[in-house]
């Protein structure tokens, strides 16, 4: 049976970290449609269903930037290293919120490049900067891309709670980078108590981009098993030293 499953990355990422989920779900005979926001040289443009919906899957920010009418015909969401609020209450959050506009400033004056460097290396660990996929850090940005890493720096800040329009009646994976350098451990509990009822996978030693775990399949076996049928029992996954795809 088909399963249509929309992708959307995250902040300084973009749709073709998506690729080898792609190539996993036409294994299935599923399709998989992303979500581009244009950050770099790829064409920004929003995902619709090609038919009557299916699965979404997002990454971090990307939460955020879907379309509030996608989410009226998601079956299933999964969240892999998201957040309640990005600005958590209290200090952390203040430390959080000073981070969000020192690096808006640092756009602003030119430094794009070495900020994106920076912010993908946080990502990345503890893996290596280099097994992330390439993306906007080596193509460049033209203004308009700066334009929406500005304004989606903003939509951080913002974020509290879930999208008005997510949908909370069908089931939901929750996928934790037990060693997150991006997103505050104060903004992932956020997240699981927002949505109490979720299925929750921590990856113990896993940083935000969470390389060095092979999610891949495990995720689409839980959207298998939960939307098209009982199936074999999922087994509880386990950290590999072999890379998987990365997410921005």
């Amino acid at each position: 049976m088909n399963l249509d499953l929309i992708a959307m990355h995250g902040w300084a990422g973009d749709q073709r970290a998506w690729e080898p989920w792609r190539q996993a779900a036409a294994s299935r005979g599923w399709s998989l449609h992303t979500g581009e926001r244009g950050y770099g040289r790829q064409t920004p443009h929003a995902p619709r269903w090609p038919g009557e919906g299916g699965a979404v899957l997002v990454h971090s920010l990307g939460l955020h930037l879907l379309p509030a009418e996608l989410w009226a015909q998601a079956r299933a969401v999964v969240l892999l290293a998201s957040f309640g609020a990005f600005v958590p209450p209290g200090p952390g959050g203040r430390r959080t919120r000073a981070a969000l506009e020192a690096m808006a400033n640092r756009i602003r004056q030119g430094e794009l490049a070495p900020l994106l460097d920076e912010f993908l290396a946080r990502a990345a660990a503890p893996a290596r900067l280099d097994q992330l996929p390439a993306g906007v850090a080596q193509e460049g940005s033209d203004p308009a891309g700066v334009a929406r890493l500005l304004e989606d720096l903003a939509l951080l800040g913002r974020c509290d709670g879930l999208p008005e329009a997510f949908p909370h009646a069908v089931p939901v994976l929750i996928v934790e980078a037990g060693a997150d350098a991006i997103v505050p451990a104060a903004s992932r509990a956020l997240l699981r108590q927002a949505l109490p009822q979720a299925d929750v996978w921590a990856l113990e030693g896993i940083g935000h981009s969470l390389l060095g775990t092979p999610l891949v399949e495990p995720v689409l076996d839980w959207l298998d098993q939960g939307l098209l049928g009982p199936g074999p029992g999922i087994q509880p996954l386990q950290n590999d030293s072999t890379p998987p795809p990365a997410h921005g």
